[in-house]
């Protein structure tokens, strides 16, 4: 009997030990979570994406670290170059039916910029910017964290800053 507690504190120190050790599998680094990549707009998430633009979120410079996290950040910055873009979309056009069109133009430049930037550095790329044409898009759009666009509970984006290279052309639609 002297020894059952013994056991028992044993037992709950190492099951504490391995909870720790699998928080620590997820996020070993402490890098910023940037959930990547979008989804692609389609008509059952588009309202989503013009009713929810603010309540999602954006990754201004302040969210990164100092120093490192620089694909978190290429990532955080393709996130605001196509909200930005995709509320262009959604306050611009008076014509629904070209509202999906400009959101997928969106999406696809904003993808398209965030691969070239990713092939400016002297790191591995992201995966899908290695493919090219359907297989790009097809591989951008698998596993994304939110496929509705659905808003963050409570949470309101902070200002960051428009980024106005986008021109939806709706000859491409």
């Amino acid at each position: 009997m002297r020894g059952f507690p013994a056991g028992i504190w044993l037992i709950l120190t190492l099951s504490l030990q391995l909870v720790d050790l699998e928080a620590t599998k997820k996020n070993p680094l402490n890098e910023p979570d940037v959930p990547f990549p979008p989804a692609q707009p389609t008509a059952e998430n588009l309202v989503n994406i013009c009713l929810h633009s603010q309540s999602r979120p954006r990754y201004p410079p302040s969210f990164f670290p100092r120093s490192g996290a620089s694909h978190f950040r290429r990532r955080g910055k393709a996130i605001n170059r196509l909200e930005s873009w995709l509320t262009s979309c959604c306050n611009g056009l008076q014509e629904s039916s070209h509202l999906l069109c400009c959101a997928t133009q969106a999406w696809k430049q904003a993808l398209h910029q965030f691969c070239a930037e990713e092939y400016g550095t002297m790191t591995t790329a992201y995966d899908c910017c290695g493919m090219k044409g359907d297989a790009r898009w097809a591989c951008f759009n698998e596993d994304v964290s939110n496929p509705d666009y659905e808003p963050t509970p409570g949470y309101t984006a902070p200002a960051v800053p428009l980024d106005l290279l986008f021109i939806f052309t709706t000859q491409s639609c």
